[in-house]
């Protein structure tokens, strides 16, 4: 299967699902099409509520693309790639609808970051996480400020520092990543349905004006994410994370 980014709209729900065949994670073109689907999404007035979610049944999101990283030249190149996620992720804090979060298996880097930016997210037993950046000589420097956010400083810099260690999916749930935990995709499928048609019966503009509130001190990200995927940009360009990142593709 190619990779995807595809958006379905049923009884006031837009479901937007991506895809990649390496474990679901993100080159360039996928974060491109996400951030539109989620701008697009966010403008139809028929769309009361977003739900964000990747095809399969094992990772949720494998974060950035090993292979668009190691073939970065340039910082400019590497800020271009970088600015993929800092344009999702202000996607996801501007957009007028509240989106919620489908986690079904693990998260790393970029997908932790996913998860963050969410406004609600519901996720399995299977859903553990992990900050790896740091492990291949960049760092969290896009996605921090949406894990910050979501979880405190303390246990953002536990995931950023001990970046090969997973944790728990009842690890994240009690840091406030995850909003609710089942064991088994059938019971967190039921619970988005009951979520989710709460909310397409809800206020639009009552849920707009709490998603304001909800992501309110944010709004100098746009500048802030792009100077965080400058720094990655370069870092992304040294010795140890070049001969880093040809070990991890080796596995």
């Amino acid at each position: 299967m190619e990779a995807f980014v595809k958006s379905e709209h049923h009884k006031g729900i837009t479901t937007i699902e991506f895809f990649h065949p390496q474990s679901n994670s993100l080159p360039g073109r996928v974060l491109n099409e996400l951030a539109k689907a989620i701008h697009a999404a966010g403008n139809e007035e028929e769309t009361r509520v977003i739900l964000l979610r990747s095809f399969g049944e094992k990772a949720f999101c494998a974060g950035a693309s090993f292979d668009e990283l190691a073939d970065i030249k340039n910082e400019e190149e590497g800020l271009r790639f970088f600015s993929g996620f800092a344009h999702v992720i202000n996607a996801m804090r501007i957009c007028p609808k509240l989106i919620i979060g489908r986690i079904h298996g693990r998260c790393v880097g970029g997908g932790v970051g996913l998860a963050a930016a969410v406004d609600y997210a519901i996720a399995t037993e299977a859903a553990e996480i992990k900050l790896s950046e740091l492990a291949v000589g960049i760092g969290p420097f896009v996605v921090g400020p949406a894990v910050e956010r979501k979880i405190g400083m303390s246990a953002y810099s536990q995931l950023a520092i001990d970046a090969t260690r997973w944790r728990s999916a009842e690890w994240a749930r009690k840091r406030g990543l995850y909003a609710e935990l089942y064991n088994s995709v059938g019971d967190m499928d039921e619970a988005i349905s009951r979520i989710a048609y709460l909310l397409v019966h809800s206020s639009p503009e009552a849920m707009a004006e709490m998603k304001k509130v909800f992501w309110k001190g944010t709004e100098h990200w746009d500048k802030l994410l792009t100077e965080r995927a400058a720094i990655s940009g370069r870092l992304v360009l040294s010795n140890f994370t070049k001969s880093a990142i040809e070990t991890f593709k080796k596995k």
